[in-house]
């Protein structure tokens, strides 16, 4: 009997010792978030888990995932997360064997197109690339093929696949759409449409007059519309592309039991209802969208498959230079 007791004794401080070893107290995220937004993000975060500590390192996703590949090639990689654009980027990381499946409790509330059936990572927002126009704009464009007509001729800007990894999942979306192709690019180019860097240098175009019309992500125009910037943002009839901002956990990740609580978190009901303060659209479908965005049900996602669009990512790349870049 003391024997049995002796042993369940040790059973139990066995498993306490393993909980504990398991309950991490630090968090390191790598994002590709806007500083204010990832401050945010951590600062929500660690209010819900105050033993956490967090860390952030915060960057654009190309930038950003050059630091981590380098980073990786020499061993001294430390991020437990990644939080960054575009699922293009997560598929890579994938298939090259630098994340891990974990299958969050979260998942279930979610459209299965926006997580990776295995786990690898999951969409915590869906930023759209839609049409932006100056309001003192003599037209109001409503479908993509508006753009390539001659009265928009030079008077149109888009933010380059070579740079921006929405412009790149848009690339591709537009590719596989059977009414547009590759073809729009071409038409867009023989209208003397304008390729500039990113998303924000287009924005600020339209917003200030210099070109009327453009490409843009969502929550850039409405956010700026809703304190008195003179643009207006199209959700075009012939459907948008979305990148999701994916979450996902480092194959290496030294902080496991704090990484999988992240994740949890950023899909989390609360967690998205963050997601629409900050401005951006839920990836969760009970949160109501942010000022400005209409219902969900009423945006017409354009597919895309991930997986080739990453085999022809190259290949969309060099068409795009060749077009716009010469």
């Amino acid at each position: 009997m003391l024997k049995r007791s002796l042993c369940s004794a040790v059973t139990l401080a066995s498993i306490a010792l393993s909980t504990s070893l398991l309950a991490d107290d630090k968090l390191v995220l790598y994002t590709s978030q806007p500083n204010s937004d990832a401050q945010q993000t951590v600062d929500a975060f660690q209010a819900a888990y105050p033993e956490i500590e967090g860390e952030w390192v915060r960057d654009g996703t190309t930038r950003l995932m050059t630091r981590l590949r380098s980073e990786l090639a020499a061993g001294v990689s430390n991020p437990d997360v990644l939080l960054i654009a575009d699922s293009m980027t997560m598929t890579s990381l994938k298939q090259e064997g630098h994340l891990q499946p974990y299958l969050s409790p979260e998942r279930d509330a979610y459209d299965e197109a926006l997580y990776d059936p295995e786990g690898y990572f999951y969409g915590t927002k869906l930023i759209t690339t839609g049409i932006v126009y100056n309001t003192g704009a003599e037209q109001q464009p409503q479908r993509w093929e508006d753009l390539t007509g001659p009265e928009y001729e030079g008077l149109v800007t888009m933010p380059s696949p070579l740079y921006s990894g929405a412009a790149l999942i848009h690339m591709a979306a537009i590719s596989e759409n059977p009414a547009l192709g590759l073809e729009y690019y071409e038409a867009l180019q023989a209208n003397r449409t304008e390729a500039q860097g990113g998303n924000g240098g287009v924005f600020n175009a339209v917003a200030a007059g210099t070109k009327p019309y453009g490409i843009v992500v969502d929550f850039l125009p409405i956010r700026e519309a809703a304190k008195g910037s003179p643009v207006a943002f199209v959700f075009p009839e012939e459907g948008v592309s979305a990148v999701t901002e994916p979450v996902a956990i480092m194959q290496e990740a030294e902080n496991l039991d704090a990484a999988q609580k992240f994740d949890d978190f950023v899909l989390s009901q609360p967690g998205q209802e963050l997601v629409s303060q900050q401005g951006y659209l839920p990836a969760h479908p009970d949160v109501t969208p942010p000022e400005g965005f209409p219902e969900r049900s009423t945006i017409n996602l354009m597919p895309v498959d991930i997986e080739q669009a990453l085999e022809q990512e190259e290949t969309l790349k060099q068409r795009f230079s060749d077009l716009f870049v010469g």
